[in-house]
């Protein structure tokens, strides 16, 4: 039992001395950095690579997303626009039909009025 009890503590002073060295810069000397600095370089080189292109990604998703909504305003524009010059055509097609049969139609300016009888 007392071998036991021996090794957690044991255990525990360890974690504590590593929490501790890692805590005050002791875990990882400047001669690490010396030996590694090339692998080390391009580490942070990747990463600041991976985060660019990652805001690339959203910037161009984003514009992509507006593009998309002012495609979707245009095309609804261009149905109006295309109603309203079919509407004229038929338009100008009656009158010209109703102008060669001679029947004195006109258009009417002012719509229906209702009549009430009181």
């Amino acid at each position: 039992m007392a071998k036991k009890n021996e090794r957690t503590s044991a255990q525990h002073e360890t974690t504590g001395t590593v929490l501790r060295r890692l805590m005050y810069g002791q875990m990882v000397s400047g001669d690490f950095f010396a030996r590694n600095w090339l692998v080390l370089l391009v580490g942070v080189f990747m990463m600041i690579a991976y985060i660019s292109g990652k805001y690339t990604c959203k910037t161009k998703m984003e514009e992509v997303q507006r593009l998309e909504h002012q495609l979707e305003v245009v095309n609804a524009e261009r149905v109006r626009a295309r109603s309203q010059y079919m509407g004229r055509i038929r338009e100008s097609a009656m009158r010209g039909l109703v102008d060669s049969l001679h029947l004195n139609l006109q258009v009417q300016e002012l719509p229906p009025y209702t009549l009430e009888v009181e």
